[in-house]
């Protein structure tokens, strides 16, 4: 696989990891630093989102994905996701949500493992 088509397979990975709640997998594709920015501003280190899926404050079912737009520079690498994700997020109800991540990714040992999700709607 291209290291774009790799990157990729990152964000499905996530995605996919969220869903099933299988905080292993979703640990495996996130790097130590990782750090999700959520579209209020609050920072959430990486310890604290799988907790925060694992333990249901963060709850998802589906996601359809519509674009993922990658740039790779070395071993760093840039990834526009816009995805339709049904989920329930800080005691809410279920909607469906257009969600963009604009993350970064590093290249690790041969995979890449996302750092940064900042969160926006579209």
């Amino acid at each position: 696989m291209s290291d774009q088509e790799l990157c990729r397979a990152a964000y499905i990975e996530m995605y996919r990891a969220m869903i099933a709640k299988d905080i292993p997998a979703l640990s495996t594709v996130l790097d130590d630093s990782f750090v999700l920015v959520h579209m209020t501003g609050m920072r959430q280190p990486k310890a604290a989102f799988l907790k925060a899926v694992a333990n249901g404050t963060l709850n998802y079912s589906s996601a359809e994905h519509d674009s993922m737009d990658v740039t790779v520079q070395g071993d760093t690498a840039t990834l526009i996701g816009k995805s339709r994700v049904h989920a329930a997020v800080f005691g809410g109800g279920w909607h469906i949500w257009r969600l963009e991540q604009d993350l970064t990714l590093i290249r690790k040992d041969d995979r890449w493992l996302i750092t940064l999700s900042e969160v926006s709607t579209y």
